[in-house]
């Protein structure tokens, strides 16, 4: 089969925010495929991390994604300012760590100045409940510890947002939106939100397809973007999407983005080589029969995020976090 390649140029997912304080709508561009810049908790490995940022900006990406708990928001600034390019042109994701909602405004304050950057393009709540680390504000010996997380009732849901929302008026933040929220969650922080969530961030994949909070989504104006989008070893190796990909003379990872840009999503796949970088901005247009078997493979199954030995994940079960 011929490859036909989408212009992702000419497909980004509008990103439309309404603060009370301001007269319009304000209507951000994401670009459809971004750059995960998760590096690990590994400092040698977060060493060489700027260099696989700064080659992405080369390779013609225009959207990074970083975090607070990814500690990589110093990087990202220093590779969006040895790039070159024109900060307008770059849309930055950072997110509010889940053991700051007690300190939203000092949190982003924190990431700006980590960043050196005037602004974020986009500021979630990582994820919606609020927890408490032995060590207060700070950051946590071991994140990975699930003992070490003890989630707390207050700041709520709500209140979180209405922080979040002060950050908007601000000009601190272009848009404001969550991750891992659910559609539970989703609702308990639409009853009280004067702005709606411009986005979605959640773990999404074929394995994983989330089609009913998808929809949700959709019906609220809210945008979708994907990690985890192409589900690690286990996408790459699925005979469906091998075969689908060399029908296309791609990869298996260019043919899952695919699906995703497809589908209405972004997607934030994390590549430190500089190839496969520019690889995932040539995504092959998949026909409506492939999209289907793609869909097909869906079972329910997290990769990512998943409940440990006592059915926790990082202080709140399954039930409260609304996943299915």
């Amino acid at each position: 089969m011929s490859s036909k390649f989408l212009d992702l140029q000419k497909v980004p997912l509008e990103v439309k925010t309404k603060a009370s304080n301001l007269q319009d709508d304000v209507t951000l561009l994401m670009p459809p495929i971004g750059l995960g810049c998760f590096a690990s908790h590994d400092e040698e490995k977060k060493k060489v991390a700027k260099g696989w940022i700064l080659s992405a900006l080369k390779s013609g990406y225009r959207h990074l994604d970083t975090a607070w708990m990814y500690d990589t928001e110093r990087l990202v600034g220093e590779a969006i300012r040895e790039s070159g390019i024109d900060r307008r042109e770059i849309f930055v994701t950072t997110k509010l760590p889940w053991h700051h909602p007690g300190y939203v405004l000092q949190s982003i304050d924190e990431s700006l100045k980590a960043a050196q950057l005037d602004y974020f393009d986009l500021y979630l709540i990582h994820f919606p409940q609020a927890v408490r680390y032995p060590e207060g504000y700070g950051r946590p010996k071991n994140p990975d510890d699930p003992n070490a997380i003890e989630a707390i009732k207050s700041p709520t849901i709500q209140e979180t947002w209405a922080d979040m929302e002060k950050v908007l008026a601000s000009g601190k933040a272009r848009a404001i939106g969550v991750s891992n929220f659910s559609e539970k969650t989703l609702s308990e922080l639409l009853q009280t939100a004067k702005v709606r969530p411009a986005v979605n961030q959640i773990e999404l994949h074929p394995f994983l397809a989330q089609t009913k909070l998808l929809q949700f989504c959709k019906q609220n104006g809210i945008k979708v973007t994907a990690y985890t989008p192409t589900a690690y070893e286990k996408g790459r190796t699925n005979p469906v999407i091998v075969e689908i990909a060399k029908q296309y003379s791609v990869s298996p990872s260019q043919a899952v983005l695919a699906w995703h840009v497809k589908r209405g999503c972004a997607a934030t796949p994390k590549s430190t080589n500089e190839a496969r970088q520019r690889e995932n901005l040539m995504l092959p247009d998949l026909s409506d029969e492939d999209m289907k078997r793609i869909d097909a493979l869906d079972s329910n199954l997290r990769l990512c995020n998943f409940p440990n030995e006592r059915g926790m994940i990082y202080g709140w079960t399954m039930e409260q976090l609304g996943w299915d």
